[in-house]
């Protein structure tokens, strides 16, 4: 008689670049998987059950995956985008699943309120304000110190982010975020801005894992271009850091400071770092994120690389109780998340076929097909696709992925919008 096979609920929203990769893993590791999704036309039912649930009421849906559960229990609960953390939170503390708390989650993917609470935990993150839509921007304007950062509080991915370095630049980022909020649903997400003071220095990201609150670290990305606005799209993440590991720890204890200040405890953590010389001139690292849930797009494939499985076994075995061993490599790897380059509709993509040949290139995914419409940051939110590479050193890393970058070009339609 074959044993039973473990269960868990994965919760995302039907957009999600995860869901695929999570249902690989999961099969892989001899795990069955129920789809908690905004959509059950994204759900294959030869690969995987599904229920369709409401993202945005997190309470609504919870009897109704309790109910699920009653049917056959879950082994564990997994959110795949910061969208899915509350609604997996509030599942796994009613199941008494390993979890973080609702409380815990919530700051992770509401960046005014985390701010206050790391500053009160003496976190450093950068000065900070709110900015009310609803009263005089010129007024609220003329009060910020320049330069500084106008975002959303909740969107993801830099959309929505702009550097303003006076107040008409600063009164040009209001209109055109709020427009981007205005779809929203929150009412504090559709009327406040966070306005914070921007933080010169190199950025950085850091993959890792939570258990009982002790933090592994996984992996530790480089972002070499630099990123001064005025919009702040992600490009290249290189493993291993090639910083001093005097830094390196120091953004380590960072994020564990961070999460304790939040109360985060198990599963995932991505985190994004500025590193920065504080008042005394010492190297300091700033907070700019943390999220519970992993590194966006593709990119998790990059974790294989250095913990030696992918990035979704670890989390979904962490989940149902049977977390794997990690080893270390001696190589380093990388990706390039293609920009966007203009608004337009995409014709074709001209040049993988020489791009696919550089030296040490592992492959070239794009994803956004022929005849779509390209939305740059910072309205638009998502990728053409990515380039991989590996190689023994990061630098060898790196050059691989700008010279495949200079070989492709896209071809666009200029777009036309009727009035």
């Amino acid at each position: 008689m074959n044993p039973i096979r473990p269960r868990l609920l994965l919760v995302a929203p039907h957009s999600s670049y995860r869901i695929a990769p999570y249902l690989r893993a999961a099969e892989k590791l001899g795990v069955d998987v129920l789809i908690a999704s905004t959509s059950e036309h994204s759900l294959v039912s030869a690969v995987a059950e599904g229920l369709r649930i409401d993202l945005d009421q997190p309470e609504k849906n919870l009897d109704t995956l309790l109910s699920a559960a009653r049917e056959r229990p879950f082994a564990g609960v997994v959110a795949t985008d910061d969208k899915a953390v509350d609604l997996a939170a509030l599942v796994a503390e009613r199941l008494g699943l390993p979890h973080n708390s609702p409380s815990s989650v919530l700051l992770t993917h509401r960046k005014d309120q985390a701010r206050a609470r790391l500053a009160q935990h003496g976190v450093p993150v950068p000065g900070f304000t709110l900015l009310d839509l609803h009263a005089d921007h010129a007024a609220q304007a003329a009060t910020v110190t320049y330069p500084c950062v106008i975002k959303p509080l909740s969107l993801s991915g830099s959309r929505g982010v702009i550097r303003a370095d006076n107040i008409e630049q600063a009164l040009a980022a209001i209109q055109r975020i709020a427009a981007i909020v205005s779809e929203l649903s929150g009412e504090d997400e559709t009327r406040y801005l966070l306005v914070e003071d921007y933080l010169p220095g190199i950025e950085v990201a850091l993959e890792a894992m939570l258990h009982n609150g002790e933090l592994q670290v996984l992996a530790l990305f480089d972002k070499p271009d630099p990123l001064e606005g005025p919009y702040f799209e992600e490009t290249y993440y290189i493993t291993p850091s090639r910083l001093p590991e005097s830094q390196q720890a120091l953004i380590a204890k960072r994020v564990k400071e961070a999460c304790d200040a939040y109360g985060l405890k198990h599963g995932p953590i991505h985190a994004e770092l500025r590193l920065h010389k504080n008042e005394a001139h010492q190297p300091q690292a700033w907070i700019l994120e943390v999220a519970a849930r992993t590194i966006g797009g593709q990119c998790a494939q990059l974790l294989k690389q250095g913990s030696g499985h992918g990035l979704e076994e670890l989390v979904i075995a962490q989940a149902i109780g049977k977390p794997l061993a990690t080893q270390s490599s001696n190589s380093a790897a990388g990706v390039l998340m293609i920009p966007i380059p203009k608004v337009g509709i995409l014709r074709r993509v001209e040049g993988l076929t020489a791009a696919r040949k550089i030296k040490h290139i592992v492959d070239i995914e794009i994803y956004v097909r022929e005849g779509y419409e390209l939305i740059p940051l910072p309205e638009g939110a998502a990728y053409l696709g990515f380039i991989f590479a590996k190689a023994k050193k990061p630098a060898e890393v790196e050059a691989a992925l700008r010279e495949a970058h200079k070989h492709l070009n896209f071809v666009t339609a200029p777009l036309w919008k009727l009035q």
